[in-house]
């Protein structure tokens, strides 16, 4: 059959997790779906850079240039004067008036937990389209049995309609111990000091203020420098955390380095002395396997879908009790018996994750779909 994808994500120049998403499954259907007789049409607002994309006989990239509504006034007339045997939308919404079976991934439903983490338009944007396309896809991905759940309570779609097909962790990262690459990344970000990482767009839902206060409870029961990273673009309310940090007397031990370019994630994460990750609510924390990929020892939250990703492979906490935060991170850096531990777990547990197998259960699901529409 003739897929339709949605790449018009993937080929961003700079991805956050759903873009991260959208462009590593792709590759992984790309190498899948031509051993089952299928063929790709990759949709892009604009021609990929060489090598982004999949290529070959059996992969097809459409530009559709379009400045404004490009999924409605873009995508939608191309599928209908030339529809695909079913459409994939990996990390944005179905098309209105969309004829061709379709398949979407939801990738969390944070908005509905914590509504005031979202400005007002955002938020009603992401009700009305995550509710529009789990009711026009013939199949729903979700990334965590979590989300799933949320899926079924908050709109009521049947059970049978869900595959959970969990995503794969960057197959490029690896532990970096080169004291050279180390020295040399950390001079690019301005990471002078040992310290603790947070990787992800810097907005309320991450908890991040919480976790300052629990920073600098660590800083007086520890000797010796340390940093706390917040690595990611800013996003919404980010005043409030800055002007949080400078209550703490930490403005000059709280590093911004904004958005970390992808070949230097690895030296990033290897460097830190430990991930912590105290988000609220996530669909899915890719940070956090990405941080156990590279043997860095992980202190997260036990909410929503955390759980399911780390095992037993992470010290986890209540997102709102920052002294039960604290006490996390001051053993993560402390009990050395631990951190090796977590080291060797976190490697293991993030190796069950791959590209490969999400490929598979979403190309499953895509079957599914298109049988279902003849």
């Amino acid at each position: 059959m003739l897929i339709g994808i949605d790449a018009s994500r993937a080929v961003l120049a700079r991805r956050t997790g759903t873009e991260t998403y959208s462009l590593h499954l792709i590759r992984a259907l790309g190498a899948l779906t031509p051993s089952r007789g299928h063929r790709l049409r990759l949709y892009v607002r604009d021609a990929p850079p060489d090598g982004l994309l999949p290529a070959g006989p059996d992969v097809e990239v459409r530009v559709i240039r379009r400045a404004r509504l490009w999924t409605h006034l873009g995508l939608g007339p191309e599928l209908r004067r030339h529809p695909p045997d079913v459409l994939f939308v990996p990390a944005h919404v179905i098309p209105l008036r969309c004829t061709v079976p379709s398949v979407v991934t939801i990738h969390d439903l944070g908005y509905k937990y914590y509504p005031g983490a979202h400005p007002p338009a955002s938020r009603l944007y992401l009700n009305w389209s995550t509710g529009h396309s789990a009711r026009m896809a013939r199949r729903v991905i979700v990334d965590s049995c979590a989300t799933g759940r949320d899926v079924e309570r908050f709109y009521r779609i049947p059970a049978g309609k869900i595959r959970v097909a969990y995503p794969g962790v960057n197959p490029a990262l690896a532990p970096i111990r080169d004291p050279d690459a180390l020295a040399a990344m950390r001079g690019r970000y301005d990471l002078p000091n040992p310290y603790i990482l947070h990787v992800g767009s810097l907005h309320p839902r991450k908890n991040l203020g919480r976790l300052a206060r629990a920073f600098a409870e660590v800083r007086t029961q520890i000797n010796g420098p340390l940093d706390l990273a917040l690595a990611g673009p800013r996003g919404w309310r980010i005043r409030r955390l800055t002007a949080e940090v400078e209550s703490l007397g930490l403005a000059a031990h709280v590093r911004f380095p904004g958005y970390v370019a992808d070949a230097d994630m690895a030296a990033l994460y290897s460097a830190a002395r430990a991930f912590v990750f105290p988000s609220l609510y996530e669909g899915f924390g890719f940070p956090v396997l990405e941080a156990m990929r590279c043997e860095t020892p992980v202190a997260c939250s036990d909410a929503s879908s955390l759980p399911e990703l780390v095992g037993e492979a992470a010290l986890t906490f209540p997102p709102t009790d920052g002294t039960a935060m604290a006490e996390a991170i001051r053993r993560v850096l402390l009990d050395e018996s631990l951190r090796q531990s977590l080291m060797t777990k976190g490697h293991e547990q993030a190796a069950r994750f791959t590209w490969e197998s999400c490929a598979a259960g979403v190309l499953a699901a895509l079957e599914e779909a298109a049988q279902d529409g003849r």
